[in-house]
């Protein structure tokens, strides 16, 4: 299979239409008439085309598209494409185009595959069918295989690390969300506890000095960041694994706190996230008890995970509401 190249400036993806009136699936696409003399088949409307995902522990993508019968037809090199387009993204390499090949005999699936050494810039990334003769559609998503993402562990010896998870978004459609990260610290659940939060975690594509130290830094920049202590230990990781505790009371005149893992070393500061795993958005399906700053203060901290799964904290006076 060819590798996936990037389309030319000036691609345009316009939105599909959709089908009007309540029959059928909405933008759903009628068979074709004859074209011999004979009368016109009965206009029939079906489901959209569908992509299954499977993903392997490289960091890499398997897309298996599914048409309906009457819409496969041979294909020859490069006749179809899946695209995938960067929201918001206006440069060329903002589409990259995957090639679409036979699976095998006709009516079979197309596949197309997103190398793990493929870089795919960080953020959300529309896909799209493209057929010859035809405008480029939206995918709704299939059935995903993500079983290989679970505890993922990249490789010391790479230079960056791409995390691509597929999901479906609020109109149905299949996209992918991918961060693009090198060094990395992947965090584990923090546990709440007397004023504070103590959380592990591991750092991939740096080493952890005497001087690493958990770094939050007020979201609003209106004040200097809270410092604290890192400990490693050699059982665990030695110079990768890593405890520290943030205590909440050090957070008060501030909203949000962004927090970073500074290694120490001459290394700058690597945001603290989650993103090994296949949970696209954290922010909607874990949620974190809120824990006082003080013995009977009114105000309190809870940590959440950003819409790009990054660990914060926000601080909120109870008594106020804000």
């Amino acid at each position: 299979m060819s590798d996936p190249t990037t389309s030319g400036p000036g691609t345009s993806l316009p939105r599909r239409p959709e089908s009007q009136g309540s029959r059928g699936f909405p933008g759903a696409v009628p068979r074709p008439e004859p074209s011999d003399g004979r009368a016109p088949a009965p206009r029939v409307e079906v489901p959209e085309p569908r992509a299954d995902c499977t993903a392997d522990r490289a960091g890499g993508l398997t897309f298996d598209v599914r048409l309906p019968t009457w819409r496969q037809s041979p294909l020859g090199p490069w006749d179809a494409a899946l695209l995938l387009c960067r929201r918001g993204g206006t440069d060329p390499a903002d589409t990259v185009r995957l090639p679409l090949t036979s699976t095998g005999a006709p009516g079979d699936p197309l596949r197309a595959a997103l190398p793990s050494t493929v870089p795919l810039a960080e953020g959300r990334w529309k896909t799209y069918l493209a057929l010859p003769g035809g405008e480029p559609e939206r995918l709704l998503p299939g059935v995903n295989d993500l079983r290989s993402l679970v505890d993922r562990t990249p490789r010391e010896n790479r230079t960056w690390l791409g995390v691509r998870i597929p999901y479906a978004t609020a109109r149905g459609n299949l996209s992918l969300r991918s961060w693009l990260r090198w060094p990395h610290a992947e965090v584990g659940d923090p546990r709440l506890a007397e004023f504070g939060m103590t959380f592990g975690g591991r750092l991939y594509g740096a080493r952890l000095t005497p001087a690493a130290e958990l770094v939050a830094e007020p979201r609003d920049g209106g004040g200097p960041p809270v410092r604290e202590p890192v400990w490693t230990d050699p059982a665990e990781g030695g110079e990768t694994a890593f405890t520290t505790r943030l205590r909440f009371a050090r957070l008060a005149g501030h909203p949000v706190w962004d927090l970073w893992l500074r290694p120490g070393g001459g290394v700058d500061p690597v945001r603290l996230a989650r993103i090994l795993d296949d949970v696209p958005d954290k922010q909607l399906v874990v949620r974190y008890p809120a824990e006082p700053l003080a013995a009977g203060s009114p105000t309190t901290a809870t940590p959440y995970y950003t819409r790009d799964n990054d660990l914060a904290v926000r601080v909120t006076d109870t008594a106020s509401g804000i």
